[in-house]
């Protein structure tokens, strides 16, 4: 297989590789962020508000119940956890997982899947509010109202100018009210839409619209606030099964049709339940996604420098063995750095990172942990602090898994010379 000459470079450009069969050493610029997961813990997700707050929450098993929790990052490390809710009629997936993300100082806004009569896949978005930072939470509301016993979820929640802005995969245009998989049915018919609202800290629904009527059923979505406003990334659908990455700004008081983030030709007659991220700054956009379009597993970016109106050329990752399962974020100096799965040379999952300069070279690659390719696993997450990147994982090697966390302290972060 050809590889991109920075898949070459990386071989010279990497700082440190650490695998956690071995026991965790705070010095050089990795430590264990220790978290109080308890055992079972699993799908974990890292948000950060707009005044900089960082939340990982993660669902985890009470007797017959699941628990939502959350932990917020402080200057000696991740807080007491604390539970938002739990129930025994949840939907927990493995790639379908909710969030805790501060909207802002007091806002803060949770979200979970809520099963719902009707068919094995037929559940509901529910998302609660807090109006004091976390500490309280009010009853859970839905923010689709269509009623229908199919499919709501793959949230992305941001924070909005009037509340929350919530994004979804939303199946109320599929057949069979929810007694299969929508990605059985036939494409052009009724399929799978992207939807939007608003809700208002009173809970109120508005800007309620339909950002595409045709998507990907199972790949996650993912949101960032770039100049003009909220910008979603997401996989397209069309009816040839063509399953690439796509945008949709909001731009002039209107969400602007969907385009190709790059024209991959992905043909695949099924989800296959990867989807993309999405991060922004000012009108800088970075996206990092997944693809196996002529039967190569590449793990791709682009970035734009006109708010995602257009993207520079796209660069392969990772073309040898990727498993994708991205995440993404951009740093103050301009550097993204992106993480993604793939497998190591004993056949075991790898959870990499990689930083990556404006101009495409790489600063630092790392391998954070060696964990499964299988579906416990799950979907690792990255953020960062400012200082550091913080990152989260499913460790699912031992019968009972546990979500983890690590502080990647890196010399890179530093601001480029302007000379």
């Amino acid at each position: 297989m050809n590889h991109h000459p920075i898949i070459k470079s990386l071989l010279t450009c990497l700082l440190a590789v650490l695998c956690l069969n071995n026991p965790v050493s705070a010095q050089g610029n990795m430590e264990e962020l220790v978290l109080a997961a308890g055992t079972g813990s699993a799908e974990p997700r890292l948000s950060k508000g707009p005044q900089g707050t960082i939340v990982l929450s993660w669902q985890e098993p009470q007797g017959d119940e699941t628990q939502l929790r959350y932990s917020r990052l402080e200057n000696t490390g991740w807080s007491e956890p604390q539970t938002v809710a739990q129930g025994n009629s949840w939907f927990v997936n493995w790639a379908d997982f909710p969030s805790v993300m501060p909207a802002s100082e007091k806002l803060w806004a949770a979200h979970w899947l809520s099963k719902r009569p009707g068919g094995n896949y037929a559940y509901d978005v529910a998302l609660a509010l807090s109006a004091d930072g976390g500490k309280t939470w009010g009853n859970s509301i839905t923010p689709h109202r269509d009623n229908t016993a199919t499919e709501h979820g793959f949230v992305s929640l941001y924070p909005a100018a009037n509340g929350v802005g919530v994004v979804w995969l939303d199946g109320r245009n599929t057949t069979a009210a929810g007694s299969k998989h929508a990605h059985s049915e036939e494409p052009g018919s009724s399929g799978m839409t992207l939807r939007h609202a608003v809700v208002a800290a009173d809970g109120g629904l508005s800007e309620e619209a339909e950002l595409d009527d045709l998507v990907c059923d199972c790949c996650q979505t993912s949101v960032a606030i770039a100049s003009e406003g909220p910008i979603v990334i997401y996989r397209n659908r069309t009816e040839e099964e063509i399953r690439d990455i796509y945008i949709t700004r909001y731009s002039k008081g209107k969400w602007q049709p969907g385009q190709a983030v790059s024209n991959d030709g992905w043909k695949i007659a099924g989800c296959p339940v990867n989807g993309p991220a999405v991060a922004a700054k000012g009108d800088t956009v970075a996206v990092a996604w997944f693809t196996m379009a002529d039967d190569i597993p590449r793990v791709r970016f682009a970035r734009s420098e006109n708010g995602g109106q257009t993207f520079n050329a796209v660069i392969d990752i990772d073309d040898e063995a990727p498993s994708g399962r991205v995440d993404l974020v951009l740093l103050d100096n301009g550097d993204a750095a992106i993480s993604w799965m793939d497998e190591d040379d004993n056949g075991a999952g790898a959870f990499r990172v990689q930083l990556m300069h404006p101009d495409g070279s790489i600063a630092a690659v790392h391998t954070i942990a060696t964990t499964e390719l299988s579906r416990p696993a799950g979907f690792p997450q990255l953020q960062s602090d400012g200082n550091s990147l913080i990152v989260a994982w499913t460790d699912s090697r031992k019968k009972v898994s546990r979500v983890k966390s690590m502080r990647i302290t890196l010399p890179d972060i530093i601001p480029h010379s302007t000379d």
